[in-house]
């Protein structure tokens, strides 16, 4: 490996961290966090959805889903019904006002990914998808082998 190649790492975080940024940007007038526009998005990919999985899939501590789930809930943007055969479980499902506000957060976001490949061609875009999802099975197997049993590469991301 050339010194150079290094820092690709660092590159990588980096851009993620930018685009981040910029999509939050994009959002503000939405009135949305970062967090809750995630869950709404998890909850519309998989309506049914409970909180331990929303917590996993978000990689982030159970209360923390259960606080965004609140705001979201007095928001009148999703609801909690039993789940089908869990008492204690709690099943997620978004309401009708979610449904022009991520249709908003998608125009958000095609406008964001614009602005990350301006001046890229497709080939170039191809490339670049091509040698990321290369470097992210890497990632995953190398995980696997090491038993990681976290689900670490759901394709979602």
């Amino acid at each position: 490996m050339k010194p150079e190649h290094t820092s690709i790492g660092l590159l990588l975080i980096d851009t993620a961290r930018l685009l981040r940024k910029r999509f939050e940007q994009n959002v503000r007038g939405t009135g949305l966090t970062r967090a809750q526009w995630q869950v709404l998005k998890e909850i519309y990919v998989q309506e049914g959805l409970n909180q331990g999985a929303l917590a996993e899939l978000l990689e982030v501590e159970p209360i923390t889903v259960g606080r965004l789930v609140d705001r979201l809930e007095q928001a009148d943007l999703i609801e909690r019904r039993p789940h089908p055969t869990d008492r204690r479980a709690w099943s997620l499902y978004l309401l009708p006002a979610a449904h022009p506000l991520l249709e908003t957060l998608k125009v958000i976001g095609g406008e964001t990914r614009a602005e990350l490949l301006q001046e890229m061609s497709d080939t170039e875009i191809d490339e670049a998808m091509r040698l990321l999802a290369k470097m992210k099975g890497n990632l995953i197997a190398v995980m696997s082998d090491a038993g990681e049993e976290r689900s670490v590469g759901n394709g979602r991301r």
